[in-house]
């Protein structure tokens, strides 16, 4: 399975020597825990930073559970579950000028997300959504996959699932020339974290297992975002590209996460199960497991 999973996500060979080391462990402590588990499926938190690799390593630890037990799996991002652009142009006229670009939470259909782990649990028809960063807008519902048997094990991957709200004091100087130049009341930055503490926080207390990957800083998250934005590029020749960003587009892109990135790197740590500590390159340096 290592061959064709690298064939299909266009990785080097170096990629089957770093999974065998340290994601086939994962793998199978994530088939030990969901093994005990007594009713429905075990949940698991994946968090890293733009460019981090979560959806690579949620789809490998799909592909290598499915192969080797008779669990189903499914993957979950929360990319997936950003409000369409007319949902977020009504929440920057509404609340903040600042909502219209997606990514920070508020910009997520945190309702859906529950709506989506009560009827996994009760073991339901589920619909999975989809969204189309190259349009920026969800894809088709009709075009939604559909889960029609029990699910044993749930992979929820996103930049800022996990992440909790700051205090008070941590919101008042900007981080970025984004919130200093349209953020000078901090209304945006309190709003995205009154959102965190509300909408997010009760969702994480249904995550049995977390995983993080964690970037060495916020400086690397800038390439890595942009090498992203260049492999979408590449995929999504013939077809409607206007969600695309350009490299001056990106570095501003990456400055509405900037705030909760870097306070994911100091915070997350202590409470993820197991931590992969990424260099420059993505390459794994040391894994701390619990």
């Amino acid at each position: 399975m290592f061959q064709s999973f690298i064939n299909k996500h266009q990785l080097t060979e170096s990629f089957i020597s770093e999974a065998k080391i340290n994601f086939v462990p994962l793998a199978e402590k994530i088939i030990k825990q969901s093994q005990s588990k007594i009713n429905g499926p075990l949940f698991v938190g994946i968090n890293g930073s733009q460019g981090s690799g979560k959806s690579t390593l949620s789809e490998f630890l799909q592909d290598y559970i499915q192969h080797n037990s008779a669990l189903n799996v499914i993957v979950l991002s929360l990319d997936d579950f950003y409000f369409s652009q007319q949902k977020r142009a009504q929440l920057a006229n509404d609340v903040h000028p600042l909502f219209k670009t997606r990514g920070v939470p508020g910009t997520h259909d945190t309702k859906h997300i529950q709506q989506i782990f009560s009827q996994l649990k009760q073991a339901s028809s589920t619909t999975l959504p989809r969204f189309n960063k190259a349009t920026d807008n969800p894809h088709p519902s009709e075009t939604w996959p559909k889960v029609t048997q029990p699910v044993d094990i749930v992979l929820f991957e996103g930049w800022c699932w996990g992440v909790l709200a700051q205090n008070e004091a941590q919101l008042v100087a900007p981080v970025n020339n984004l919130e200093k130049q349209f953020d000078k009341d901090a209304s945006w930055r309190t709003y995205v974290n009154n959102a965190l503490l509300k909408d997010y926080q009760p969702l994480y207390a249904q995550i049995d297992f977390w995983v993080l990957l964690k970037a060495p800083s916020f400086d690397s998250v800038y390439q890595w975002r942009l090498e992203q934005e260049q492999k979408l590029q590449l995929n999504a020749e013939g077809t409607d590209r206007s969600g695309i960003m350009s490299e001056q587009q990106v570095l501003a892109f990456i400055q509405y996460y900037q705030r909760l990135t870097e306070h994911a790197l100091v915070t997350l740590p202590a409470s993820c199960d197991v931590v992969f500590h990424l260099n420059n390159n993505r390459k794994i340096e040391t894994t701390v497991s619990k």
